[in-house]
């Protein structure tokens, strides 16, 4: 019988990868070596607001909002992530290519929301 639960198993990983694009979830299997860095977001600041990475070397970015939801968005690296209060929100990146990328909140926090910024620069 071909397709007969290839087809339920199909829709259903459909329907989580979606959850995950469209709700910020994000599910991390690291190694427990992986270096973990810690951010924080507030009106109108992510906390440290510049990440040097190495090039090729895994770590996982741990999002804390300390207020209200924020954003966390990077789209050169392939990063969108809802940060939610009392809710870590844990990202794992593997940094494939050298450059200053831009990172910024892409939900609306309010006046000074513009201005939230940070930036990741990988390095050899």
């Amino acid at each position: 019988m071909r397709g007969g639960i290839v087809t339920p198993l199909r829709r259903a990983l459909m329907a989580a990868m979606m959850l995950v694009a469209l709700g910020g979830i994000v599910f991390s299997a690291s190694a427990p070596d992986e270096p973990v860095i810690e951010i924080s977001a507030k009106k109108w600041e992510f906390t440290p607001n510049r990440i040097v990475l190495h090039k090729g070397a895994p770590v996982i970015l741990e999002l804390r909002s300390l207020d209200r939801k924020h954003g966390f968005s990077s789209p050169e690296l392939g990063i969108r992530v809802d940060v939610i209060p009392d809710k870590p929100t844990r990202v794992r990146l593997v940094p494939a290519k050298l450059g200053t990328f831009a990172v910024h909140c892409d939900v609306f926090c309010g006046e000074g929301h513009e201005g939230m910024d940070a930036e990741i620069v990988v390095v050899p």
